[in-house]
């Protein structure tokens, strides 16, 4: 699946960066590239989402296999 998004920090637990699409819906990278942890940074990526239930109750879990910046 592919989506265009924005970087979000998100100050809850000890600190993560989600994506949030277009349309608003967020997504949680579990793998997030150290290329792409800059906040308002416009990407587009590539991922499948994750089986995985996250404590951090924020956005789909997602694995990133591709990505860009915009």
């Amino acid at each position: 699946m592919k989506i265009n998004g924005t970087v979000v920090h998100l100050t809850i637990e000890d600190g993560a960066y989600g994506i949030v699409d277009e349309a608003g819906k967020k997504y949680l990278p579990i793998n997030m590239p150290v290329q792409l942890k800059r906040d308002g940074a416009k990407v587009t990526i590539r991922y499948r989402p994750a089986d995985v239930v996250s404590a951090m109750m924020w956005g789909q879990p997602i694995h990133i296999y591709s990505f860009e910046t915009i």
